[in-house]
């Protein structure tokens, strides 16, 4: 089941998105996607609807984020061992915890505006968990349990606000507009096997990252277990896991991006994101 957002920003209303492809009402079922739509119980009754029944969303119409009301949005940096050296970093022994905030999270077309004082903005095509019941101190053996869905994340990275300020990578990643989350959620229960996924993304046509969740330091459901020994995660909680090589900073000489640039990203099986990068102001 794919779960999304849809409307102007701040006025998204929830829906689905039906086997042919198109966009579902759901705000009589739900007032929103968000913690408590995305328990076990929740999805379950949304997988019960006759979803021909529902009201036809008219096209085109903008797709929000793809979950509401995000309380904690976790990073976990240099999850592929290829990314840690591009980035002449060690190999983490373990994960790297850092947070966005929530107020960063945009639509997955929505555009990326260029901050104040940036100067080397960089991209980053990430895989995201989103939990759907409370976890604290959780068996890794039970985090498939708690998580609703997964998103495609576009970890957007401004590198000398993350390392030339203090060292609080918080700083780099917190931007309006640098968490775009969609289109769509996926539930769990429609990936077969969610360490086995291509990512990819493409700046002005070009392909810059390609890679696989099965090259990952941390799995997903390690990582879920393992956050939820410092945190209790609750539902509606987002969790994006990592980039694989190929960002800019990491380029011979580093590639950054700037206003007017295109960028396209996507997971098998979860959807594209395509945003246009503006100037500030």
């Amino acid at each position: 089941m794919k779960l999304l957002r849809y409307g102007p920003a701040g006025q998204e209303r929830p829906g689905l998105l039906d086997g042919e492809g198109l966009i579902r009402d759901l705000s009589s079922v739900v007032p929103d996607i968000s913690g408590k739509t995305l328990s076990r119980a929740g999805i379950e009754a949304l997988r019960r609807l006759d979803t021909a029944a529902l009201p036809l969303v008219a096209d085109p119409v903008r797709i929000g984020p793809c979950v509401a009301g995000v309380g904690n949005f976790i990073a976990v940096g240099l999850n592929y061992a290829d990314h840690a050296r591009e980035s002449g970093l060690p190999i983490p022994a373990e994960p790297v915890l850092f947070n966005k905030a929530p107020s960063s999270i945009s639509g997955p077309n929505d555009p990326i505006v260029v901050p104040p004082g940036s100067s080397k903005l960089d991209w980053e095509v990430e895989i995201a968990m989103v939990i759907g019941e409370a976890a604290y101190d959780l068996p890794e053996a039970d985090a498939p349990d708690v998580i609703a869905g997964y998103c495609v994340c576009h970890d957007v990275s401004e590198r000398a606000f993350q390392n030339e300020r203090g060292g609080q990578w918080t700083k780099g990643k917190s931007s309006p507009g640098f968490g775009p989350l969609g289109p769509y959620l996926v539930t769990a229960d429609a990936i077969a096997e969610p360490q086995d996924l291509t990512l990819w993304l493409d700046v002005n046509g070009v392909r810059m990252q390609s890679g696989s969740t099965a090259t990952m330091i941390f799995g997903l459901h390690f990582l879920v277990s393992y956050i939820s020994r410092f945190m209790r995660l609750e539902p509606g909680d987002v969790i994006t896991t990592g980039t694989p090589p190929g960002v800019g900073m990491g380029r011979h000489p580093p590639r950054y991006l700037k206003a007017g640039d295109r960028v396209e990203l996507g997971i098998t099986g979860l959807g594209t994101q395509r945003q246009q990068v503006l100037a500030h102001g």
